[in-house]
Order: structure tokens, then sequence, then C-alpha cells
């Protein structure tokens, strides 16, 4: 486990403790406006005007509320993932004939397939949407920007395509490739922090999913190495002072998830063979996602695990002695400097958002703050 980020740019996050995980509920307002663009009842930039003003407005809420890190809400994405991957040559979203089944929720009938030769585009939009992000904090706090992993790409209906049939190399070869280039070209935004999220971990956390890769023929082992392979050929060589995280989900629609399982097996995957990545974002908020052991891999090193012991799904408020507690079990396994606190998923990786109130979502972001000044003063 090793990064290139310099002692200097690790420093100007060293303070920080408390993080949420980027996506924040939207506003009837701008829901309505994107249904209506999507009606083509306003222009798109109307839509832009209504999109603006509803991230200047969330900017002030997280600055007032001492966040050190801020972000765009994911205010422009219906997707947490699809919007970005979406945009890559090679592939191409279209509606299915179901939407995936959560826990408890069924998603809108929309996926993405691979259609040619993976590459990244100059024309991503989610340079023009980083650059107004950037602008608008104005050097306040930290941007941070979050895309998704390229890990995304390793499910089987998207691996098993029909256009690299059985080259798996090239196919590896050429998300990570696309993902260096769309780095490099947020960099030249000015983008320092990087966030990954990630469900891809989270899928081989789930010994009922790792059982239908090895009935398929898959080694559930090979397929975590090319997990491994794409995340470390996205950021080789990345700019020394790009601070990378990486989020591991397991699943956020309507208050509702896909998978469970602890981070015993992808453990020494993501904690020993993944470089240039500074800190981990995990969820550890129910029993689907185990205990602290695992962390333990990480003793020793310069990378951080922030756990995710507040729930962006539900619609109480934890108890501030709770997480305290949880805090304090975790620091058996990593001392106290390489901890911080976070939320366990966003709260609306989809544009529905989870069944929370606005003022819960803000409660979460005080209680995450108060807890932190107690353990990191």
């Amino acid at each position: 486990m090793q990064s290139n980020t310099s002692p200097k740019a690790k420093a100007q996050y060293a303070n920080n403790k408390v993080e949420h995980i980027g996506s924040f509920l939207r506003a009837l307002k701008l829901k309505k406006a994107r249904y209506d663009f999507a009606d083509r009842v306003i222009y798109e930039e109307t839509l832009r005007q209504v999109e603006d003003a509803e991230i200047d407005n969330l900017i002030d809420i997280q600055l007032d509320l001492d966040c050190s890190v801020v972000t765009d809400g994911d205010f422009r994405r219906t997707w947490w993932h699809f919007d970005f991957l979406e945009q890559l040559q090679g592939i191409e979203s279209y509606k299915t004939r179901d939407g995936l089944k959560y826990k408890d929720a069924i998603s809108k009938p929309i996926d993405i397939r691979i259609t040619g030769k993976i590459a990244w585009s100059e024309e991503h939009t989610s340079l023009i949407h980083y650059r107004y992000l950037h602008k608008a904090i104005e050097g306040f706090a930290t941007a941070k920007y979050c895309i998704p992993s390229p890990t995304m790409l390793l499910f089987p209906h998207l691996r098993n395509n029909r256009f690299y049939a059985d080259r798996i190399n090239d196919y590896i070869a050429d998300i990570g490739q696309s993902y260096r280039e769309a780095i490099q070209a947020l960099y030249q935004e000015g983008c320092r922090y990087l966030q990954l999220n990630d469900e891809f971990w989270a899928y081989l956390s789930d010994e009922e999913y790792r059982a239908t890769e090895i009935t398929s023929g898959m080694s559930d082992h090979d397929l975590a190495m090319l997990g491994v392979e794409i995340l470390n050929l996205a950021l080789k060589d990345k700019p020394e002072d790009l601070f990378i995280s990486l989020h591991i989900d397991r699943g956020n629609f309507s208050s509702s998830w896909l998978y469970q399982g602890d981070y015993h097996f992808i453990s020494t995957y993501i904690f020993k063979q993944l470089t240039n990545i500074d800190r981990y974002l995990l969820e550890f908020d129910t029993d689907r996602a185990g205990g602290f052991e695992p962390i333990a891999l990480l003793k020793g090193t310069q990378t951080e695990v922030f756990l995710g012991l507040v729930s962006s799904k539900k619609e109480y408020v934890e108890s501030e002695d709770d997480i305290s507690q949880r805090i304090h079990d975790a620091t058996q396994f990593l001392p106290i400097e390489q901890l911080g606190l976070c939320l366990q998923s966003g709260f609306a990786s989809t544009e529905e958002g989870n069944k929370i109130s606005y003022d819960t979502q803000w409660e979460k972001i005080k209680l995450m703050n108060k807890v932190a000044k107690k353990f990191w003063p």
C-alpha cells in the first residue's frame, strides 16, 4: 500500500477528520427543472440557471456547517455513476425491461452497455461541472469531486461484452487509460481532491455474489485482482498533489441497499495491493459491513480510514455516545491519527434521494462535527 501523494498535499487534509460522501437531497425546484428539461418544457439554459443557483446555496450551507471539503451535491446528475460512465467513448445508456432490484426498492429501468473501444472524451461534461464548482468555492474550502470507480465496469454484464469478447486485458487497459486521461483533465481544471465511489468491492464482499461468479467459472481471486489492476492503472502516475479517496458502498437507492458482507475477503486486495489511495471512506453503520478488524492491515501506513458510522438512509439522528463508543472501539485496530468520521453513503446517490428529511440531513452533519471535536480537537 503506497501512495505518491506528497507530504505537503497530505498535510493539507491532516486536520480534516469529518467528511460527507458528496451527494445531497435535491430541492423540489431542482427536481422540477430537471423533469421539465427532460420533457422539453424548458431550455437547457434555464435548467443550468436553476442548477447553478441550487449549487451556490448548497455550497453556502456546507461552509456554514464548517465542511472543510465541499461538493456540488451531484445536483447536475441523475445517477451517481451512469451520468459519468455513459459519456466515455464506447459506452452508452439504454432503457432496460426492469429496474435494478434493491433490498426494498426498484430503480428506474436504465443501464449502460459497452458498444466499442472505451476512451476518454474531451467533451465530457464533468470538466464543465467541476470548473463551476471550483470557481464557486473561491478557495474558501477544498472542492471535492466525486466520480464512479473504474471497477464499476467489472460487473458481469459489462465485462462480458461482445466488443472486447475474450480480450479482457485490452478491456482493462482501455478503461485504465481513459481514467488516467479523465483524472489528468480534471487536475488541469484545478481538482486536487478526487473521490472514487465504488460498489464493486462491496459486490465481492457478498458471499452470495462471489458464489455466483465461481459457479459461472470466474475465480473470485482473479476477479479481485482485476479490480486491483484497473484501479492501479487508473491512478498510475497521478499528480503528487492530487489527494485520492476510495468510498466503498453497498448500494444506495431510496434508502435501500444491494450487498452485504464484511471486509475480510477484500481486505488484502484493497488494503495491501492498491496504490495511490490516501483515504478510505468505509461503510460501518450496520452489521452488513461487519467489524473493524480488517482495517488493522493499514496499521503503520500513511493511509486513513474514515468510519461510515452515520447512516444516510435512516431518518433518525444517531446517538453521540454510540458513535463515540464505536470510534473508541476502532482504535483497537488503528491509531486515532489514522481514523476519521464520515457518512455511510450519500444522501442522494440518485436524484430521487433517500427517505429522510432535509433537516435530518443537516443534523447528521452537525452530529459528525460535534463528535469529531472530542477525538480530533
